[in-house]
This record gives structure tokens, C-alpha cells and sequence, in this order.
């Protein structure tokens, strides 16, 4: 039997608030994109996936907390045999790359401590009571929960990849009304020009990736309302402003790497993009308590890509990482 998902269902609420908010062109977007992602081309593991999203077994009167560190279910009809059913779902779904989560007892500890982050950066923001949040590479979608739970209107979460987003609906699947949280599985250059639908957005552990980290910039401002706030994280190098690494070929054995600036060269960049109020809240190294490899991630993680002589150094020969978060606004 080939498993299908009625996409159409779920995104309904989202659709309808495009439509409140008139943005019709992105609305005719993302049906396209969806039924691309479901029906058109499907990622050859989207059966399996289904199907453990399928083994996940429903239960009764199940809250969830997102204001705690870890995103945690509880539910009275959640006894041992439950536990089971809902953990071989679950691994069904692995690797489980951000978190962590409790799914009624089942402890998925996953390849980074994401509640590290956000109590790094929390303090810092302006209060996310009632705003529209998009979270830009949201993985699994566990932030974009956290930003719920400290009390965001409505959040959209985007990133390509299929697996993150069926680790998201192993979530959302278990709330008993919709909430006003959506992943969509967008590229950043899949939005529209001048969207200005968000109060917030977060960029977190992006910017490197980036070929041309100004547009990147610029395509985030251009999502944000006039004065929405920027919560921007990447990889930094100590050094003055000016100071850019650009890896010869890999960093942390990633091909995808860019450029690292300095924390002052990002600024700059902040400022050159046309953002005003720019702050740096945090400067921290990444250490492998923070990014590890887990029973619910078995794949290499930041211990195999450091020197095992020198934990300063990347295995290329690099500044081990360390990531900066940068706060800025769009002028109103």
C-alpha cells in the first residue's frame, strides 16, 4: 500500500491565515510546493517516514509543556506497552539532530542540546508575546515550540529537509487542536520579495551556508515588518572587523561553509544590509557536550570533527567553532 499524507488538511489553517494576511502570491507558492513535496516528486523515504508516523499510538488527554527546556508530552493513558509503540515510531524517524523532547517518558536526546541555545539567547529578545515568528532553518521545529511557548501569535518554521518536517508532525500530531505553529519545507529564496509578514525572525545556524551571506541578510529583512527584530546566530572567528575566514575547501569536515566573520565584521554586515540597533548578546564555543553524537543520532558529530590532538582546532586545521548571536532591527 503507498502511504500518502493529506497535506492539504493539515496546512489548511496556514492557508487561511495567507489569506487573511492578503499574500496570495505566497499562498499559490506553497500549494505548488507542497504537492510537489507529496504527490508530484515525493523523497523516496516518505513511505517509511509515513509509516512511522502511523506507529505512533494516540492517547488521551495529552498536554504538552514547551516552556521547559526539554518539549515534553504527558498523557494518563501513556503505560509501558504505549512507551514502546511510541518509541520504535519515533526511531523510525531518527537521526534526531535537534532537541531534546520527552514523548510521555520516551527521552529522545538528540545530537544538539537546542535548549542550550535558546536560554543563550531568550534574555536578550524582545518579548515574543503576540508576534508572528519565522524561524529559518528550523531542523525538527523544536525552537519554533520553544518560541510558542513564550507566548508567540502564530509561528512558521521553514527548511527543506522531509525528515525534519515528519519529526515536526510526530509533534504537532499529538496536540489536540492545531496550533498556531507550521513548518514548510522552503528554501529561504522560495519566499516571496518583500514579504514583511514578521515581527520576528530568527536565522540560526544559517549565515554560514551561504554563498553570499549580504543577500541572505537582505532576504531576511525583507521578510520582517518595518522595526520587526532580527535574531541572527552563526559561526564567528575572533578578530577584528575585516576579519573573514573563508575554509579552502571544508570546515568541521562540512563542505558547505563559507565565510565566518568576526563578530565585528558581522555587524558591518548588519549595518551595510541596512539594520539599525545592532547588538551582540552572545559569543559562546561550542563545546561536545553541546553537539554530540546520540543513540538517537548515531552519525559522526562535533568530536570526530575537531583535531584529536588539539581541541582548539577543527580537523582541517581551523578555529574550533564558535557562534555569536547578534540581535538587530529593521528600521520602521
Amino acid at each position: 500500500m503507498t502511504r500518502t499524507l493529506n497535506w492539504r488538511a493539515r496546512y489548511t489553517p496556514f492557508l487561511e491565515w495567507l489569506d487573511a494576511e492578503n499574500r496570495p502570491q505566497w499562498r499559490e507558492r506553497i500549494i505548488q510546493r507542497l504537492y510537489d513535496c507529496f504527490e508530484a516528486n515525493p523523497h523516496g523515504d516518505l513511505p517509511r517516514w509515513l509509516e512511522a508516523l502511523e506507529r505512533l499510538p494516540a492517547l488521551p488527554d495529552v498536554s504538552a509543556d514547551f516552556s521547559a527546556p526539554t518539549v515534553r508530552f504527558s498523557s494518563p493513558g501513556a503505560g509501558k506497552p504505549e512507551q514502546a509503540e511510541v518509541e520504535a515510531g519515533l526511531r523510525g524517524l531518527m537521526p534526531w539532530r535537534k532537541g531534546p523532547f520527552d514523548f510521555f517518558g520516551v527521552q529522545v536526546d538528540t545530537e544538539w542540546r537546542s535548549d542550550w541555545k535558546w536560554e543563550r539567547i531568550a534574555p536578550h529578545l524582545s518579548s515574543l508575546e503576540g508576534r508572528t515568528v519565522l524561524d529559518v532553518g528550523c531542523g525538527s521545529g523544536y525552537h519554533c515550540w520553544r518560541m510558542l511557548g513564550a507566548g508567540a501569535r502564530r509561528v512558521v518554521g521553514i527548511d527543506p529537509g522531509m525528515l525534519f518536517l515528519m519529526q515536526f508532525f510526530a509533534v504537532r500530531d499529538y496536540l489536540p487542536e492545531p496550533p498556531p505553529v507550521d513548518m514548510l519545507p522552503l528554501r529561504m529564496e522560495m519566499l516571496p520579495n518583500n514579504l514583511e509578514l514578521f515581527d520576528t525572525v530568527f536565522s540560526l545556524g544559517i549565515l554560514y551556508h551561504r554563498r553570499s551571506p549580504i543577500d541572505h541578510l537582505l532576504e531576511l529583512k525583507s521578510t520582517l515588518r518595518p522595526g520587526g527584530e532580527l535574531v541572527l546566530e552563526t559561526l564567528v572567528i575572533e578578530g577584528s572587523e575585516g576579519d573573514t575566514l573563508m575554509p579552502e575547501d571544508r570546515y568541521g569536515r562540512m563542505r558547505n561553509v563559507w565565510f565566518i566573520p568576526s563578530a565585528a565584521t558581522l555587524e558591518r554586515w548588519l549595518q551595510r544590509a541596512g539594520f539599525e540597533g545592532i547588538r551582540a548578546v552572545d559569543v559562546t564555543p561550542t563545546t561536545i557536550e553541546e553537539q554530540r553524537s546520540t543513540d538517537w543520532m548515531r552519525f559522526q558529530s562535533l568530536p570526530d570533527f575537531l583535531d584529536p590532538n588539539d581541541a582548539s582546532r577543527t580537523i582541517e586545521g581551523y578555529p574550533a567553532p564558535i557562534r555569536a548571536t547578534l540581535v538587530a532591527r529593521k528600521p520602521g
